[in-house]
């Protein structure tokens, strides 16, 4: 009986194309191809190493969804990944809280808290205002600088703004490698030219 249980998972892992790739470990439930053609996309213009999260992450695409994340999975709205290059950056930024809920220690957190400059990690304050938003925003643009991403911020005020992206990717990189032998190739070192 367990065998049959498991089988319909094992059976996406296997049709899901480049979902064990440097891009991540993932399967994407529901939306047309083309709506899973873009996540993939999002994830592979990013040189955050997302395989690091353990997983497979369920990807859930529907209509009208507020796209938001948990730990193991993610939703998106299928409406959003219509539109192409413009949902990449909130594909990344939902993925980013996979990187938080996986692989982020209290320690890191508060370590993180310092450039972040927020009310809290987690709570009720307003979302820009939460520690979890401005490192998913800053994880999202520090690893895809393009004037593409919507998560670029439009200042130092700005959710994700509190830090220059190379000072994240340093931070974080560092704080990955020191928690953890097996995140040693946290971050995959990639050129971008101006125009994205």
């Amino acid at each position: 009986m367990l065998r049959l249980s498991v089988l319909p998972f094992f059976l996406a892992l296997a049709f899901a194309p480049g979902a064990l790739a440097s891009g991540g470990n993932y399967v994407v439930d529901g939306g047309t191809h083309a709506e899973r053609a873009e996540v993939h996309s999002a994830l592979e213009a990013s040189s955050f190493n997302w395989s690091l999260v353990p997983g497979p992450v369920a990807i859930h695409v529907g209509r009208g969804v507020t796209s938001h994340a948990a730990p193991g999975a993610i939703w998106l709205d299928a409406g959003l990944l219509d539109s192409g290059r413009f949902a990449w950056g909130v594909v990344q930024h939902e993925y980013a809280h996979q990187v938080d809920f996986a692989l982020l220690t209290d320690s890191m957190r508060t370590q993180l808290h310092g450039l972040l400059a927020g009310t809290s990690w987690w709570g009720t304050e307003g979302h820009a205002q939460l520690d979890c938003e401005r490192f998913a925003d800053a994880l999202a643009w520090a690893y895809w600088p393009s004037p593409d991403n919507v998560m670029k911020p439009a200042g130092a005020a700005d959710e994700g703004g509190q830090v220059a992206p190379a000072a994240f990717r340093a931070a974080l990189a560092g704080l990955l490698q020191s928690g953890s032998t097996r995140l040693t190739a946290a971050v995959r070192v990639r050129r971008y030219p101006r125009n994205g």
